[in-house]
């Protein structure tokens, strides 16, 4: 129809396409504006019309040699994508890791596999300007740890987070705040300062998964039917499509630690499952954290073949409150990935012992 910002409470002024304006007013608003790619304020890098992930999943040729800023999950999805196509491609990361989210084993994990199919990967590097222009010729300077860096290639694709598309649409006017990030505020049923208006998605601050928008949906429809359902302690999954592909529900080590959550940590390497041994898929591991007092699954993280599809398994029976004991001593079908979990679950610590404070008399 046309460009809409609002102008008062639950009212949309749009300026149409066509000529003129409509104004439009509603009992109820619900806000699903979304986010954009960020591009980092780097001296040339805005002048060299870098890609986004819209742009990278659109090309008609390709690139030469394509430089990835960014190391998290869009970033590394699509770097070992053009590199599979022929691409050659290099990753820049600035902090000390990729995947600044993951624990350390992850990374370390993700970063061999990527490093033997050719990519470079460049980490704790600092983007410090940009010339050319992607599509033709690009370069980069970057500072290391080692020193200064030139990069040469041919396309620039900028993978790192997201700003959410909430200036300049009259929230204000209508009575909606922003938290510091420049996201939406709402509680946990997705509900704004202003009545009768609703978040959804990306602009809520929502974690930023498909999956995750559609479950704000859910909240949102079920409570204007008389429900009570809310975002709070919501079981996130995450998967990364790499191949093998990353996938993680719950809490990682880094998270139990920085929480002070005592946990018991399982380990597997995926060469030790027998259905990784049958199809040769053989990279990646499985890890599982475990609550020290009660046997509750906290956390699951696999790189593996299918780790999206095992790591529901694990999904589920946290939404059950089940023992990790039920997943150990499950009769698992073979040959298959999920019949790693037995094992990985098997291999679970006993319980740190606890010695009783002596009774003062």
């Amino acid at each position: 129809m046309g460009s809409g910002r609002l102008v008062a409470p639950k009212t949309l002024e749009v300026n149409l396409k066509d000529g003129g304006t409509r104004e439009l007013a509603a009992d109820k608003v619900f806000l699903n504006v979304g986010t954009h790619a960020a591009i980092p304020k780097v001296p040339g890098l805005e002048a060299a019309q870098p890609l986004t992930h819209v742009e990278a999943l659109e090309l008609d040729y390709l690139p030469r040699h394509l430089i990835v800023i960014g190391g998290g999950y869009s970033g590394l999805e699509l770097a070992q994508a053009y590199r599979r196509f022929g691409s050659g491609v290099t990753i820049i990361e600035s902090g000390p890791q990729l995947l600044a989210r993951e624990d350390i084993d992850v990374s370390q994990e993700m970063r061999r596999i990527l490093s033997s199919e050719g990519i470079q990967i460049l980490v704790d590097a600092e983007l410090l300007r940009v010339s050319g222009r992607s599509g033709d010729k690009v370069s980069v300077v970057v500072r290391t740890p080692s020193g200064e860096q030139h990069i040469n290639g041919s396309d620039i694709l900028v993978a790192v987070g997201r700003i959410p598309n909430t200036t300049g649409i009259g929230l204000k006017e209508a009575g909606v705040e922003l938290d510091g990030r420049g996201y939406i505020s709402v509680n946990g049923r997705l509900e704004t300062s202003a009545p009768q208006v609703w978040a959804v998605g990306e602009c809520a601050g929502s974690p930023q998964f498909t999956h995750i928008s559609e479950d704000d949906f859910r909240i949102i429809r079920d409570n204007l039917a008389g429900g009570n359902r809310s975002t709070r302690d919501r079981l996130v999954p995450y998967c990364m499509f790499t191949d093998p592909p990353l996938a993680r529900v719950g809490l990682s080590e880094g998270n139990a630690e920085r929480q002070g959550v005592i946990a018991r940590i399982a380990r597997l390497p995926m060469d030790s499952v027998l259905g990784a041994q049958a199809t040769d898929q053989r990279e990646g591991f499985m890890k599982a954290l475990v609550a020290d007092g009660d046997d509750r699954i906290l956390g699951f993280t696999m790189i593996g073949a299918a780790a999206g599809e095992v790591m529901a398994a694990v999904h589920i029976a946290m939404l059950a409150g089940l023992s990790y004991s039920n997943l150990a001593n499950a009769a698992l079908a073979h040959p298959t990935m999920a019949e790693g979990l037995s094992s990985l679950f098997s291999n679970v610590p006993p319980r740190a012992e606890r010695h009783a404070m002596p009774k003062v008399a």
